[in-house]
């Protein structure tokens, strides 16, 4: 992976993360209702969800790859497909995300607050699809290398860590600001156009 293919998918998993969504609303509950130790430990637990899905999917892949020669265009294909079918898909829907926050919620412990964001992940088996669409854009799966496993493997944990620890410190400003202004609509535009972009490419590099 060079620099420029490295920032564009920091760029796309941090506009991604940043979409008001269940894990969302998850760490912002959390941190506004149990503080924001919690929130953070929410964070944890959605990275290590993601974390485990990105590693199936990488090597999942590479043995495809290596196994199916020529034939692995198809999944090529299929997962460009799949990438602009989401991009439609989040410019056509609506914002319909809701934050509550109950501030009578009981204290629980930090521990119980990660494996609420690590479940909530794992229970999102559509995140592996969209990853193993995602990775042939920017990696030759078949000449694998260790260390763009953990250049990809240290872009989620920036992107998604820094989002989603923003949304737990900034809990109760982040609820009204996603109420005031139309930031999830504008969010899904964004991202929508970038799922899009990434499909295209995917399509003229095979």
């Amino acid at each position: 992976m060079n620099i420029f293919e490295i920032m564009t998918l920091f760029g796309m998993m941090l506009v991604l993360s940043a979409i008001p969504s269940t894990s969302v609303a998850l760490v912002v509950t959390r941190s506004a209702t149990l503080g924001v130790a919690n929130g953070f430990a929410v964070t944890i637990g959605i990275i290590l969800g993601d974390l485990i899905f990105i590693i199936l999917a990488i090597l999942g892949l590479s043995i495809v790859a290596e196994t199916m020669g020529y034939l692995f265009a198809i999944i090529k294909y299929l997962g460009a497909t799949y990438l602009l079918w989401l991009g439609i898909s989040l410019l056509k829907s609506d914002s319909n995300t809701i934050i509550k926050v109950n501030k009578t919620t009981k204290k629980r412990s930090l521990i119980s607050s990660f494996l609420a964001g690590f479940i909530l992940t794992l229970g999102d088996v559509k995140a592996i699809i969209f990853y193993v669409s995602l990775f042939p854009v920017f990696i030759d799966l078949s000449t694998l290398k260790v260390t763009e496993i953990f250049t990809i493997i240290g872009i989620t944990v920036l992107s998604v860590g820094s989002v989603k620890a923003l949304y737990a410190i900034s809990a109760i400003k982040m609820i009204k600001f996603v109420r005031k202004i139309k930031f999830e609509s504008t969010a899904r535009k964004i991202a929508g156009g970038t799922m899009i972009g990434a499909g295209s490419y995917l399509i003229i590099k095979t």
